[in-house]
């Protein structure tokens, strides 16, 4: 089959990156609106934490586990609470995976001298890394305001302090500037790099060692072609567990600085008041003084229980929409 051209790829990498990117947004918002509301909350999340004397707050805690939280957001909020704030995400997540899955082909095609996806599987697994980390940090840069947006929507709560997304929008420009839709930035360059780098990484070296697996039991067929979408989906699956487990605590710091001096309703507990951490560095000392490595790791359950999913369903449907729009051509 004939490369298609430069600006035939972009649009099928950039199209083929914000469909996927879309829907597994919305097939995993629940657990995304969960892993938010643990991640703000600065009292404990979990039986265990409550019980450690040192850290108990004055304030008894919202939110105490997966399953309270759930029935808590479904009888307050109804299942619409659970899609809170799902369409600044979409407005992040669409833009983030397009510039993500472009950029990344774009590296992949120049480390190989051919913009075929299956010459890319023989690259060497740093390559991935670092074009995932790369292709990570031009997403992230160009999509944070509605990233931003979508957590302080999904982290109010009912009653709502911001009706909408135009309303959240207005108040951080008048109470924090222009700068204030960038809160959180470094914290998640931070993050993105290994996180990104770990999910193309892995699930490359994954993907690999199923072609090796394919060859091996079925030795008349060969190339990445024989990866089924199940294999793709155990893949994604796997990278996406990965990268969650290692880089969580850097979510978590970028949630706090996403929200802090923002109004929130007193029944969801204390918030972060403006300017409360200093720094990356400062906020995560401050985070381990009063909450201890269980507030570094709020919200890992529900995270990783979504990260799973959410990596497979993106990286199969990416797979899936970008070899359709090739036949087309």
């Amino acid at each position: 089959m004939e490369e298609p051209s430069q600006l035939n790829r972009a649009i099928i990498d950039s199209s083929a990156g914000a469909i996927s990117g879309g829907i597994s947004r919305t097939v995993t918002s629940p657990l995304d609106v969960i892993k938010i509301r643990f991640q703000v909350q600065l009292e404990p999340t979990s039986s265990w934490a409550l019980l450690q004397k040192d850290l108990v707050s004055s304030a008894p805690s919202k939110y105490t586990g997966m399953l309270q939280a759930t029935k808590d957001i479904l009888r307050e909020e109804g299942l619409k609470g659970f899609w809170r704030g799902n369409v600044p995400a979409l407005l992040m997540v669409m833009p983030y995976t397009a510039i993500q899955f472009t950029v990344l082909h774009k590296l992949k095609t120049f480390a190989s001298g051919s913009s075929k996806s299956e010459n890319h599987t023989n690259l060497s697994p740093y390559l991935s890394y670092v074009s995932g980390a790369l292709a990570g940090c031009a997403a992230t840069v160009g999509s944070y305001p509605f990233d931003l947006l979508r957590t302080i929507l999904a982290s109010q709560g009912e009653p709502k302090v911001y009706p909408n997304m135009r309303s959240a929008f207005v108040d951080i420009i008048q109470t924090r500037g222009f700068q204030g839709m960038y809160a959180g930035l470094s914290p998640t360059l931070v993050e993105i790099i290994p996180y990104a780098g770990l999910q193309f990484g892995t699930y490359d070296t994954f993907k690999r060692w199923a072609s090796a697996w394919n060859h091996n039991r079925f030795s008349n067929t060969t190339g990445e072609d024989n990866i089924s979408s199940f294999q793709l989906f155990i893949c994604g699956l796997a990278a996406g567990t990965c990268a969650k487990l290692v880089c969580h605590p850097l979510d978590v710091v970028k949630k706090r600085f996403q929200i802090e001096g923002l109004q929130r309703h007193p029944r969801y507990g204390a918030r972060v008041e403006h300017r409360a951490y200093s720094n990356m560095y400062d906020a995560v000392q401050r985070i381990f003084r009063s909450e201890g490595w269980a507030g570094l790791y709020k919200g890992i359950i529900p995270s990783t229980i979504k990260a799973a999913p959410a990596g497979a369903v993106t990286f199969v449907a990416y797979e899936t929409v970008s070899d359709w729009l090739e036949s087309l051509n």
